[in-house]
């Protein structure tokens, strides 16, 4: 038993196959995570299972932004978990808050019966919703597996005091699994002041594109991203965290026996 969770946010199978590689214990499957990350389509989910059967949990999210979301846009994350449940994903990443930034419990709860028996995760909505633990005791009651948090700062050693205190007041009946700014570095800080034994990481590193030919002028996006650049996640830093969480796991097991 590994006793440990490493999940790598992945948006594109070269990524995924490198985060397996490392020794990622699951995916989490995305478009476009220079913005956050968005809904993945159904055909890269299905070209990592050609090649993988590493687990995979799909990010639910339709677009950049906040996690109000209108009608058009919550009838296409009902239908997306739908897709990709029979798809065959083993986990959806999903949440959406209310105007006054608390959970919209109704429509999380219809996104969860949508999942079946799916995995569940809550996502960083977590991050920027009002009360952080009223909204834990609300996906502890929902069913919710897992909540996927930084502490409400934007990295995740920022955040270790709040983190400390889900993981405590969880008392296991969800898993606390923390993201944003994840590296072996940030992993030997929060372990020790937190216990949190489950970690959501990208590992993604900046590589020049293989374009030779390049018109700088032109930009398909903004112009503060380049189209030069390319983001991908590097095995071995998916490689060091996991060692190290391995040894934490190990050393956990010695004490208990």
């Amino acid at each position: 038993m590994k006793g440990f969770v490493l999940e790598v946010c992945a948006d594109s199978v070269e990524s995924a196959l490198a985060a397996e590689k490392g020794g990622a214990t699951r995916i989490e499957l995305c478009q476009n995570l220079i913005i956050g990350g968005t809904t993945p389509s159904p055909c890269m989910f299905r070209e990592l299972r050609r090649h993988s059967n590493i687990p995979v949990h799909v990010l639910i999210r339709p677009r950049f932004g906040d996690f109000c979301y209108s009608e058009y846009e919550f009838s296409e994350m009902l239908e997306e978990i739908r897709m990709f449940r029979d798809l065959g994903a083993e986990g959806v990443v999903i949440g959406v808050l209310l105007p006054d930034g608390s959970l919209d419990v109704e429509r999380i709860r219809l996104l969860k019966d949508a999942a079946g028996d799916m995995s569940v995760t809550l996502h960083r909505a977590f991050d920027v919703c009002a009360d952080p633990f009223e909204a834990m005791e609300q996906a502890v009651q929902l069913g919710i597996h897992t909540i996927l948090t930084s502490g409400q700062k934007d990295r995740c050693t920022e955040g270790a005091d709040l983190l400390a205190e889900l993981q405590e007041r969880s008392r296991g009946r969800i898993c606390i699994l923390a993201g944003s700014g994840i590296d072996a570095r940030a992993v030997q800080t929060l372990y020790p002041r937190t216990g949190i034994m489950a970690y959501h990481m990208s590992g993604k590193v900046t590589r020049n594109s293989p374009m030779v030919y390049r018109k700088a002028e032109v930009h398909m996006g903004l112009p503060s991203f380049s189209e030069y650049e390319l983001f991908g996640t590097e095995e071995s830093l998916v490689r060091e965290v996991r060692d190290l969480l391995e040894g934490y796991a190990a050393a956990s097991l010695t004490e208990r026996g």
